[in-house]
């Protein structure tokens, strides 16, 4: 097995495990979170209403806590559904959509991070920073371009991952045009996916749906992580290889959900662009 073989021995492992993830996420994109998981090879259930949460979360074995349309039942929903989780030892991931932009989603996302037993945290860099307490400037749910990783920064970018990531107890993954993905000790760059992918609602709330999936799948989580990154990425790409002329966003978000359904786990070993950067 190559260095990076462990993306497709991630998906094989999720194909043939069929792990329940319970999704609390954003009402905008619960359609295409569910079909993402179902594509990529789990099986989604939603619930926030904090009493059947609580219940729901026991009979899965990864949480997707998603803010992006937070309201007083979903985040009570959340609570519950986390501390079951942790108490549980189940695979959690928080998506803290919007941090930075408002009190409500900054407090939400750090209040869930310090409470919980998060296993990855997933954002864009604004958010991630938002949550973190470093300066950062979110535009609504979108990343702030002077928060962007490239190569100029990426070595700086990875180091200050790392350090969330050892001060959170938890994975970071950063996605962005250059996406990172790192724990205390390792930091991984993706450079899978295409811009297209910024014009659909939603294709950040579609990877952190299926990020759980690899988590309970495959045992190590910096790697997990890794290969569900890489699987939205290479999809994205797929999806853009299929664009007609008379193709828009709409036509774009099929062929995505496509990819995901159809890609193998050779498929994803041979095209994921992976690098160890720290």
């Amino acid at each position: 097995m190559s260095n990076f073989d462990f993306v497709g021995e991630a998906l094989e492992q999720v194909r043939a495990t069929c792990p329940l993830v319970h999704c609390i996420t954003n009402y905008v994109t619960v359609n295409d979170c569910a079909n993402a998981l179902l594509g990529i090879g789990g099986s989604p259930i939603m619930s926030d209403e904090p009493d059947d949460a609580a219940q729901i979360t026991r009979i899965c074995g990864g949480l997707d806590l998603n803010i992006g349309t937070l309201n007083s039942r979903s985040i009570a929903g959340m609570h519950a559904a986390g501390k079951v989780a942790g108490e549980l030892g189940h695979k959690i991931l928080l998506d803290p959509v919007g941090a930075g932009a408002s009190d409500l989603r900054t407090g939400t996302a750090s209040d869930l991070l310090d409470e919980l037993p998060v296993t990855v945290l997933r954002g864009n860099m604004s958010e991630v920073k938002a949550v973190a307490g470093a300066a950062a400037a979110t535009r609504g749910v979108d990343a702030n371009p002077d928060d962007a990783v490239t190569d100029e920064n990426l070595a700086d970018s990875a180091a200050f991952v790392r350090s969330l990531a050892a001060k959170a107890g938890c994975v970071v993954a950063v996605t962005g045009a250059i996406d990172l993905i790192a724990d205390a000790d390792s930091a991984y760059a993706v450079r899978n996916g295409v811009a297209v992918m910024g014009k659909v609602t939603g294709t950040g709330c579609m990877l952190s749906a299926i990020t759980p999936a690899f988590l309970v799948a495959h045992a190590d989580a910096l790697e997990a992580a890794v290969a569900a990154v890489s699987a939205m990425g290479l999809a994205g790409q797929v999806a853009a290889s299929r664009m007609g002329e008379l193709d828009g966003n709409g036509s774009f978000r099929t062929y995505l959900l496509d990819a995901l359904y159809n890609m193998t786990p050779e498929q994803l070993a041979a095209g994921a662009l992976v690098e160890k950067v720290a």
